[in-house]
């Protein structure tokens, strides 16, 4: 079993352009290249695990992919080639559900999978309504977890109002969407990341919101290929942004973020702590762009109960700041966590008491008692952000971590940054 031990930091100044591009948009990136029929020019597209298994699924599809240095060209093919092998989504849970969504109305037998922790995921919240259309799809436990199968279907517009706020459910129901035989129509408790919408509306779908509501329409003819650089990921650097903010003295500048309004909450929970967070925009057009500065002070406890889906993957490294803080802070609605890479809710509660700080664990959330870390030894449970969370907890007070190859499926380089603040060990 990898470890990664890390030890405490002195205070520091650090400025980082080589933050891990964005996940979610890379996913995006790969599978809506498939929507034009001319090559679309993908700049500084992720190159971790979850995302190259997408960008090989792409090619089991039909497309051409060819990267040159830091460009990566895909060309669509004339219709969606079937397989002759499964398609391996890894650890990725966007991958296999925008998967379903867009290959549903595709003319084909399409196996989905990935590894141990994705195939105990659960996929009935998008299997279910996708079927209601059309959609022949089927899996292990009555279609709830992969393998999943699906064989392309003629599919229906619709009127769906999603019980979560999920930008997986809602961007795999746009894609089935823009094939059906009619407008469709989709509406979320509240907004989730909205990178789909945004995207596609660059590339020419109709894609409109009304007041919450989503309206698709189907598609008349293949989209426009897309031309983007993909922005640094901000969920990845918020672990370090957490850093900046436990250990006394220190600053960290996150160089070329998405700023996306969806994408920042963890950050603005960090600044109502009492961190000093500053936005510096440089550019807009499919996203907007900027740097994030950020400056340690005395963190006071807070309660997050809001946009839950806007932080839900930071909600690990957040904990961190928690532990650290003066009071009591509380997470509630955040359920969504437990059927993540792992049940986040459980493992991050368990591993903060083997730091030594007590917390208390709902149903939907938990609570975590600020006082003094200390360092311990780690389980991530293959969750990388979990994995990468703790790893920052050990410039506050040394850390070893267990199971850290699972930082390879979204921030390959996190251990080569987390060096410029202390000095780190990697072993078997």
């Amino acid at each position: 079993m990898n470890f990664l031990e890390v030890k405490k930091s002195g205070e520091f100044e650090v400025e980082i352009d080589s933050i891990a591009s964005d996940k979610s948009i890379s996913h995006r990136c790969a599978i809506f290249s498939l929507l034009s029929n001319k090559p679309s020019k993908i700049t500084n597209f992720l190159q971790a695990e979850d995302t190259l298994n997408t960008l090989h699924i792409v090619k089991q599809l039909g497309a051409c992919v060819k990267i040159d240095k830091n460009v990566t060209i895909i060309t669509p093919p004339k219709t969606i080639k079937e397989p002759s092998e499964i398609l391996d989504c890894g650890n990725s849970g966007t991958a296999i559900r925008l998967f379903m969504g867009f290959l549903a109305s595709h003319d084909g037998f399409f196996v989905l999978y990935g590894d141990r922790y994705l195939a105990s995921r659960p996929m009935r919240r998008v299997a279910d309504p996708l079927r209601k259309i059309g959609a022949n799809i089927d899996g292990r436990v009555k279609g709830n977890l992969a393998p999943i199968s699906v064989r392309g279907a003629k599919l229906k517009g619709f009127d769906y109002e999603s019980p979560v706020a999920s930008a997986q459910v809602k961007s795999a129901m746009i894609l089935a969407a823009l094939n059906a035989s009619s407008p469709s129509f989709y509406k979320e408790p509240y907004l989730s990341r909205d990178h789909s919408e945004k995207m596609l509306r660059g590339m020419g779908a109709d894609v409109s919101d009304d007041n919450g509501k989503i309206k698709i329409s189907p598609n008349k003819k293949p989209l426009k290929p897309l031309t983007i650089t993909v922005p640094s990921d901000p969920s990845s650097g918020f672990f370090f942004a957490v850093a900046a903010a436990i250990v006394p003295n220190s600053k960290v500048i996150l160089k070329n973020i998405s700023l996306n309004k969806t994408r920042i909450e963890a950050y603005e929970v960090l600044k109502k702590m009492g961190a000093k967070v500053t936005y510096v925009q440089r550019e807009s057009e499919y996203e907007v762009i900027g740097d994030i500065e950020v400056s340690h002070s005395e963190l006071k406890a807070v309660k997050v109960e809001k946009n839950i889906a806007w932080l839900i993957d930071e909600l690990p490294a957040l904990s961190i700041a928690f532990a650290c803080a003066k009071g009591e802070s509380v997470v509630k609605n955040a359920s969504e966590l437990r059927v993540k890479e792992c049940d986040r809710i459980s493992v991050v509660v368990d591993n903060l008491e083997k730091c030594g700080i007590k917390t208390t664990e709902f149903e939907d959330g938990y609570t975590v008692f600020g006082g003094s870390l200390k360092s311990g030894v780690i389980d991530s449970c293959g969750d990388h952000r979990v994995a990468m969370s703790f790893a920052i907890a050990g410039l506050k007070c040394g850390m070893r971590v267990e199971d850290i190859d699972c930082i390879k499926t979204s921030f390959p380089n996190f251990v080569e940054i987390l060096k410029d603040f202390s000095e780190v060990q990697v072993g078997d």
